[in-house]
């Protein structure tokens, strides 16, 4: 019997720890307080406004604490929603000023009139609510008899009954007074979702939510949906991130009981399941269950890679957040452990995806970083070794300068950094003027090697401006009259400062290749220079993208042998499932073929255009990031669309067709 290293199981309905709840009859708002005290509630909603804290002219009634309850205001046994029931705790604030006779005479004026501290307190407490998209304000009225009148202390609490607010939903409740003497009370509540309520047969919402169990059997993680054959739900596998949008793994809309397995090398502590009933209005829970496993944070630290930007810039890729801190390292060559450079640099906190840098004058291929992780280290890599040649017998030598520009030179040796003495101060005479001398030569050579390198600089930008940015262009060859359409939409953006790749061109070198090969070396090329990948949509490959997602494979035979657009798509999936899309590919499509709404939502995490009609804004894309000027861009846009519109004409209005508006036969052109 295998050994089950995971297990955890999860109802999405009762279970031993649900909360029951009291029902409340009826859609009636009520309010209720304390023994001895009396309160009102206005029979409509108020504006919100606080207004600025005034004076109190004496003794006034104050909110002091807010307490909330879950309710269900039900309208049928069957049929009920979940309600927030406020309290509001009062006290009494302030004294009575001493009038000033009685000060003076040392009596009352008139005994004949009844003091104000004997007579009772009125308050207007305002209570406000919000939970997206809902924002309320009632007031209640609250009067507290004398007897129970007494400075700083308690008289009670008044109870509202209730706010409705949505199953998970995130809800702010404030109480001030009308006119308001002191601060809000304020208080946010997170509410639970259909997991944590006996209210599975009470709430609509909840009523076809599945019991879901994940459990591992071995090397497989298996999720076991327990529901009725009838019943229809999605079920979505995504990255949960700290900043930044969920990033999307997979999605399927199943139906009846199921058990999907997963590999336990797919587990990662931010991979979470969300599952819904495909229902309108329906709601939808989140689970995330590995955030503790440890094979799940092995995975992540298997999969973290360090990535290298500039000569001097990299940054850490990973699927999750993760604490970690980094500093350099000196590899020398021989299979020694890697020397840290700490002291005298520094450890550096680690952000997933944030561009680092280290103070590094000159870089070197035995310079690596090393990554740690609570006093562990979990990676290290040599970035530089790739661009500048395997390890080298050198001798590292480290100048570090302090708070008053003290400076240090040591030697990294295997047993530590050895200290080399520094000459700060030169005695006069012959030899310093030599070594003056020698230092300004030193510096002329700079300048002129400075300069020699910014005139090659502006020379090979010059060159890239005039080859202008790569553009793959891939598409789903529909028909051969959308072939054509693609072909004219290339020929004419070649006009521009663009180098446009598209299979059309290259059928004998991608039938020598193979589609997957060929548009594995077109697509790293154009993206290692810089260039961007278009994805022209039409519904043919709106229909691919669709079957890749639902299945993950093809059916063979669907296209055409030289579509490299169906080829393409297993390598163009994961750079849109990781979250690597933006910035390197855009979409398009032709205005009256598809709208950009049908593109499949994984796409659409980049720009999609619809073409002719959003022509200025899709060449600033593809030109960028040196993006011509906007009157220039729209010179452009027309000359492309000029060269476009035979095409579209002869796509749309074949020969021998009939143009809009013209039709033959019986009651063409009577304008009806």
């Amino acid at each position: 019997m295998p050994v089950t290293w995971f297990l955890l199981s999860l109802a999405l309905g009762r279970s031993p720890i649900v909360l029951s709840l009291e029902r409340l009859v009826g859609p009636q708002d009520a309010t209720h307080c304390s023994p001895g005290l009396s309160c009102h509630l206005w029979d409509s909603d108020i504006l919100c406004l606080p207004g600025d804290i005034v004076p109190a002219p004496g003794p006034v009634l104050a909110p002091t604490h807010l307490q909330t309850e879950l309710v269900l205001r039900c309208r049928k046994e069957t049929y009920c929603d979940l309600c927030v029931r406020v309290a509001v705790h009062l006290a009494v604030h302030g004294h009575w000023e001493e009038p000033e006779d009685e000060e003076k005479f040392g009596g009352a004026a008139d005994s004949g009139v009844e003091e104000p501290r004997n007579a009772s307190l009125q308050a207007q407490v305002v209570l406000s609510f919000q939970a997206y998209p809902t924002a309320r304000c009632v007031l209640l009225e609250v009067q507290v008899p004398a007897a129970l009148v007494q400075f700083g202390q308690s008289v009670g609490s008044v109870v509202y009954d209730c706010f409705e607010a949505a199953l998970g939903s995130e809800v702010r409740i404030w109480s001030y007074t009308q006119p308001r003497y002191e601060k809000e009370l304020n208080l946010t509540q997170q509410l639970p979702d259909c997991r944590g309520l006996e209210v599975r047969n009470s709430i609509p919402s909840c009523w076809a939510l599945p019991w879901l169990n994940v459990s591992a059997d071995g090397d497989n993680v298996h999720l076991v949906l327990n529901v009725s054959e009838e019943q229809h739900f999605g079920l979505s596998l995504y990255w949960n991130q700290v900043q930044g949008p969920p990033k999307p793994r997979w999605h399927k809309n199943l139906t009846g009981p199921q058990i999907i397995t997963l590999n336990h090398t797919d587990l990662v502590p931010c991979l979470c399941i969300q599952v819904w009933p495909l229902e309108p209005d329906s709601v939808r829970t989140n689970i995330c269950p590995f955030r503790e496993d440890p094979r799940a944070h092995q995975n992540l630290w298997r999969a973290a890679r360090l990535r290298l930007l500039t000569l001097q810039s990299w940054l850490l890729d990973a699927p999750c957040s993760l604490p970690a801190e980094a500093a350099l390292c000196w590899q020398a060559p021989g299979g020694d452990p890697c020397q840290p450079l700490v002291p005298p640099l520094s450890w550096e906190n680690v952000t997933v995806d944030k561009v680092l840098e280290f103070p590094l004058l000159k870089v070197h291929p035995n310079l690596c970083v090393q990554v740690n992780s609570w006093e562990k280290l979990q990676l290290q890599e040599c970035l530089w070794a790739d661009s500048l040649g395997p390890l080298k017998d050198d001798v590292l030598l480290l100048e570090t300068r302090g708070p008053q520009d003290n400076r240090s030179l040591c030697a990294l040796e295997p047993s530590g950094c050895t200290s080399l003495p520094i000459s700060n101060s030169s005695s006069m005479g012959l030899p310093d003027i030599h070594k003056r001398w020698a230092l300004l030569w030193l510096a002329c050579l700079l300048f002129a090697a400075a300069l020699s390198l910014i005139l090659l600089l502006k020379k090979d930008h010059a060159k890239a401006a005039a080859r202008g940015r790569a553009a793959l262009l891939l598409y789903s060859a529909d028909d051969s009259g959308f072939e054509r359409l693609v072909g004219a939409l290339a020929s004419a953006l070649c006009q521009l400062p663009l180098r446009v790749a598209v299979d059309l061109w290259s059928r004998r070198e991608m039938s020598a290749q193979g589609p997957v090969a060929w548009f594995h070396a077109q697509r790293r090329q154009t993206l290692q220079e810089g260039g961007v990948v278009v994805l022209l949509f039409s519904p043919g490959a709106v229909a691919l993208c669709s079957e890749w997602l639902q299945d993950g494979v093809s059916a063979p035979g669907a296209h055409g042998p030289h579509d490299a657009f169906r080829a393409s798509l297993s390598c163009v999936l994961p750079d849109f499932l990781q979250g690597r899309a933006p910035g390197r590919y855009v979409g398009a499509c032709f205005d009256r073929l598809l709208h950009p709404d049908s593109v499949p939502a994984l796409f659409r995490t980049v720009p999609v255009f619809s073409l002719p009609s959003q022509l200025p804004d899709f060449l600033g894309a593809l030109q960028q990031p040196r993006a011509p000027r906007p009157g220039r861009l729209q010179e452009r846009a027309e000359q492309v669309s000029r060269a476009l519109q035979p095409a579209l004409d002869s796509y749309f209005h074949p020969p021998g067709t009939p143009a809009p508006g013209r039709g033959v036969g019986p009651g063409a052109g009577d304008g009806t």
